[in-house]
């Protein structure tokens, strides 16, 4: 069971220290991937040389046995011809082979138990290399909404704390100050020319009753002159 303590430390190390530099987590959540798939890949070859040595001491096993049977044969054979020297031989022969088949047996039930818990430990991590990539897409996903609304919440921190929005609500002011002011002076301007233009109709008016008067005058002087009497010519 070494090796996935290994694999989980491994995981771990290459997990921290992305996290750390965290500079990407799309980028990061795929090596995360990649990473689990070679150690799996590790893991399974570990658990493959586990299972070649079971079959390895099962083949090993069964040759013993198999060996302690035939002489089991032979010796039944040397009591049937009445050769008791020779069963006696097969017998020890039977069980120096039981014996060591035995030993195997022992050896190949440990490392049996030992495989399907590897097996088991296998399919364990498959399933969490499987659930691991099913998420990635989800936290992608979360980690983008994350990014964007830690930069709308820095903009904002931002903009509370420039002085430009300042300068701007500044100029703002500035051009309505400016505008009323234009406003002002045309207002001025037309109030000026509407005085000039009234007090020249007045001179107008003025100078034309002046005129008249005088005409008047004139006219009054003239009749006067032509009801007068002329002076009498003195005779001689």
């Amino acid at each position: 069971m070494g090796f996935f303590d290994r694999f989980r430390r491994v995981v771990k190390s290459n997990l921290n220290d992305m996290i750390s530099k965290a500079e990407n987590p799309e980028k990061m959540l795929n090596q995360i991937i990649i990473d689990m798939n070679q150690q799996l890949i590790e893991s399974k070859k570990s658990v493959a040389s586990a299972i070649a040595d079971e079959k390895r001491l099962e083949r090993q096993m069964n040759q013993q046995l198999q060996e302690a049977a035939e002489w089991d044969r032979k010796a039944r054979l040397a009591v049937k011809a009445g050769k008791d020297d020779l069963a006696k031989e097969a017998l020890l022969r039977k069980q120096e082979y039981y014996n060591v088949g035995t030993q195997y047996k022992e050896q190949w039930q440990i490392q049996h138990e030992s495989v399907e818990k590897l097996k088991s430990a296998l399919r364990q991590v498959q399933q969490k290399i499987d659930e691991a990539q099913r998420k990635k897409n989800l936290l992608i996903a979360r980690s983008k909404r994350a990014k964007a609304q830690k930069h709308i919440q820095e903009t904002i921190g931002s903009m509370a704390n420039n002085s430009a929005f300042d300068a701007f609500e500044k100029m703002a002011a500035k051009v309505d100050r400016l505008e009323a002011e234009a406003d002002a002076y045309e207002e001025i301007e037309d109030a000026t020319k509407t005085d000039d233009l009234e007090s020249q109709f007045k001179q107008l008016e003025n100078s034309s009753d002046s005129a008249d008067l005088l005409l008047e005058d004139l006219k009054k002087e003239m009749a006067g002159e032509l009801e007068a009497p002329k002076p009498e010519r003195e005779n001689g």
